[in-house]
């Protein structure tokens, strides 16, 4: 029996975790982890960790919880952001890593499922291998069928209010499940799933947004000079993912090289190149402390390799040829600015595997946080459609982004949001927690809210895991920000 007198009747069926190794301890709520099999005949299977609120899960929401990439598990958001547990780096080369209470869980206020999705992305996997030629159509068909199957496993969360959240590539894989699971509903599609709303965190959306929020967010942050700025306004006309001309195209690569070297997650954040890049710059006692606290994350762990695989600007200048299209950056390699270790040491543990569920690597291969075995095909076209339908439908929207954020920078989720044409009712204002100020809100009709967080990456709970808890309790219960 759970807290508040829910049963949950997988519980007998071997998918409740019982311990964790390097964990020592109680858990705060119940966990449950396992398989869903969405196409039989490939045994193509999806696999899921569900942490029940340390509230009231009977009543608290449940939010499904989804990593980018494509191709990134979801046990990204697990480890490193607000999952239940902190991790610190093993204290020996054999080790694993040992793991604490998070006081900032999301789980604090709702019952939350982290999803490895597509099949071959984390633990989850398909025995034949075309299922990894996939696309956003294809994945947001396969997240429906696995919530429909996961819902009807555990039956006693259907009333519970229901949240799509994810971030990074997550703003396709989102407002895509959230049309497929809205559409269901209308169609009496059964179980029928409660779906409020949905939250998006730094997420892609629209190419041209997107492609063209680099240049104006380099220059607000004084990372490329005014000169250099105006010249390319004037050449590129404001159009700078596709340069229409050579010489604006000059001026891009001119800003790649600028920018070239810094960490596009967080420009505030050194690159990680080895262990020597913490050890002369994370740690330099000579720099004063203010300097030393600039973009540090208040996880304990280093920062690591991240989703969305690479982007311009480039770890090196880009002298000849085009500037990389939007789909050609969708299936390229990891910026090699982050150490993953700590998630891969862990997940790959047989210990771990087994305590969590989790096929052996001979089956499901070796976890990582962001495969390359996908073939993905970006086939949705624009998000800014799918969020007029379910906004003028009532569902609730939470686009939130982390100011300090080069890879998806915050101007053009601004922009969009903003192009969407919604009357603004809560016009741009600070929002404050904990007596300080920690970013800055726009609120639109049709339940449309754009906020910021002042000081954070790509990876929003990671850097500023208080304020996250925050907004995002206070979101989900309907309560101004």
């Amino acid at each position: 029996m759970a807290k508040g007198g829910l049963l949950t009747r997988c519980a007998s069926k071997g998918a409740q975790v019982n311990h964790l190794p390097g964990f020592n301890g109680s858990f705060p709520s119940k966990h449950y982890s396992g398989y869903v099999t969405i196409d039989p005949d490939h045994e193509k299977r999806l696999f899921y960790y569900f942490v029940t609120s340390e509230g009231d899960p009977s009543k608290d929401p449940v939010v499904l919880w989804l990593n980018g990439g494509p191709g990134c598990s979801s046990f990204d958001g697990f480890v490193y952001e607000h999952g239940p547990f902190k991790f610190e780096a093993a204290k020996n080369q054999n080790g694993l890593p040992q793991l604490h209470l998070n006081p900032y869980s999301w789980s604090k206020v709702s019952n939350i499922i982290y999803l490895d999705s597509p099949a071959g992305v984390g633990f989850s996997y398909s025995k034949n291998s075309s299922d990894y030629r996939t696309g956003d159509i294809k994945t947001a068909h396969d997240s429906y069928t696995f919530l429909l199957k996961w819902f009807e496993l555990y039956p006693e969360f259907l009333p519970n209010p229901f949240f799509i959240a994810g971030e990074s590539f997550a703003g396709i894989y989102v407002p895509t499940l959230a049309f497929q699971v809205a559409n269901g509903i209308v169609a009496g599609v059964k179980p029928v799933l409660n779906l409020k709303g949905y939250i998006i965190g730094n997420g892609v959306t629209d190419e041209e947004f997107d492609g063209n929020a680099l240049v104006p967010f380099a220059h607000g942050m004084g990372l490329i000079s005014n000169d250099l700025f105006e010249e390319a306004e004037r050449e590129c006309k404001g159009n700078y993912y596709k340069p229409p001309s050579s010489t604006c195209r000059s001026k891009i690569v001119k800003v790649n090289q600028v920018l070239s070297g810094l960490n596009i997650y967080n420009i505030l954040e050194p690159c990680y190149h080895g262990s020597s890049t913490w050890t002369d710059t994370a740690n330099n006692d000579r720099l004063p402390a203010s300097f030393r606290q600039l973009g540090a994350t208040e996880q304990p762990l280093p920062a690591r390799k991240r989703m969305f695989g690479r982007a311009w600007p480039l770890g090196a200048p880009v002298r000849d040829g085009p500037v990389p299209t939007w789909p050609q950056l969708l299936n390229s390699n990891s910026v090699p600015c982050f150490n993953d270790e700590v998630a891969t040491t862990w997940l790959n543990d047989k210990e771990v595997r087994k305590a969590i569920h989790a096929e052996a690597q001979s089956v499901a291969g070796d976890w990582e946080l962001c495969t390359g075995r996908l073939v993905y095909n970006h086939d949705a076209g624009s998000m800014i459609k799918y969020h007029k339908n379910l906004t003028a439908r009532g569902y609730r929207a939470l686009i939130f982004s982390g100011d300090h954020d080069m890879r998806v920078p915050y101007t053009g989720s601004e922009a969009w949001t903003r192009s969407m044409g919604y009357k603004i009712v809560d016009e741009w204002r600070s929002w404050t927690f904990n007596e300080q100020v920690a970013g800055y809100i726009q609120g639109y009709e049709y339940n449309l809210t754009f906020l910021t967080i002042k000081g954070a990456g790509h990876t929003v709970p990671e850097y500023k895991p208080r304020e996250a808890l925050h907004f995002y309790s206070r979101f989900l219960r309907g309560k101004q920000i």
